[in-house]
């Protein structure tokens, strides 16, 4: 039987993470969060990067003007081309770190939070704009994870982990509403982790301790289940020119006999078509 997946990237990250394809570069960046390391891999040369970062990361993503923007321990902060750092909103909340994040269709960052203990509650999702503005949205969260939109930017999909849901508000001038659970992923199946959006409207669920990345349809009906062969699945995006390969990072932290390729980036090529991603405005 033949793998629908291969090997991108062979790593041990500690908690590889947060896969955003960046279009103008044609390069995949992806994070390990307990690492703290920012990693680049151009697929049509093989080329990887690798820059550590001062502390905890959750998230990268790029900026409009150049360079990038990184969900941090203490807040958001702004990466230019040359390499240069400075915060955008810097807010050190002891016990806590930066999770997942994402860019809305406004181009205002949705950055998550959650505490290091994973206490219910403890976690937040912020929408940040390109000037530091920052407005708490969820502030009853335990581990912001997924953040999504559709394909015409009505709805937003979201997962706080412990829930074992994925979400679904409706969204419109940076604002959410009417939160209801598009599906419940089934204890046997891990936890849902991060998501991405196709563009036919349907939700990729990356599942942490199912070893696998679901597809659901924008009526919650599951379509389809690509198989890993690492446990801790975290995230999932579509990249490459055509945005038709879907890139997944995994993890080994807390493993007590981690698999050889537990860490690694694996590309699953031709999974489908992926939405191009906004930029950060900032």
């Amino acid at each position: 039987m033949t793998r629908p997946y291969e090997v991108a990237v062979r790593a041990e990250a500690e908690l590889g993470e947060g896969p955003t394809w960046d279009a103008a570069a044609g390069r995949l960046l992806w994070i390990d969060i307990l690492g703290s390391r920012l990693h680049t891999y151009d697929p049509d040369t093989g080329r990887r990067t690798v820059r550590r970062t001062e502390q905890h990361i959750g998230a990268v993503k790029p900026r409009a003007g150049g360079g990038l923007v990184l969900n941090l321990r203490d807040g958001v902060g702004l990466l230019d081309p040359d390499g240069g750092f400075g915060w955008l909103h810097h807010e050190p909340v002891p016990g806590h770190r930066a999770n997942d994040a994402a860019v809305a269709p406004d181009g205002a960052l949705w950055a998550g939070t959650m505490r290091y203990d994973e206490a219910p509650g403890g976690g937040t999702l912020s929408r940040v704009t390109g000037d530091g503005s920052v407005a708490v949205v969820l502030d009853d969260v335990a581990v912001s994870n997924g953040t999504g939109w559709s394909p015409d930017g009505r709805l937003m999909y979201y997962i706080d982990s412990p829930t074992r849901r994925v979400d679904v508000f409706d969204h419109a001038d940076g604002r959410i509403s009417g939160r209801r659970t598009l599906v419940e992923i089934e204890e046997s199946a891990g936890f849902p982790d991060g998501l991405t959006v196709d563009a036919e409207g349907c939700v990729w669920v990356a599942l942490w301790q199912g070893s696998a990345v679901r597809r659901y349809t924008p009526d919650g009906e599951l379509d389809r289940v690509i198989e890993l062969p690492v446990p801790l699945v975290t995230a999932c995006a579509f990249g490459g020119a055509g945005l038709t390969d879907l890139y997944v990072t995994t993890a080994r932290v807390g493993l007590t006999d981690p698999p050889a390729l537990a860490g690694s980036l694996f590309v699953v090529p031709g999974a489908g078509k992926g939405l191009a991603q906004p930029v950060f405005a900032g």
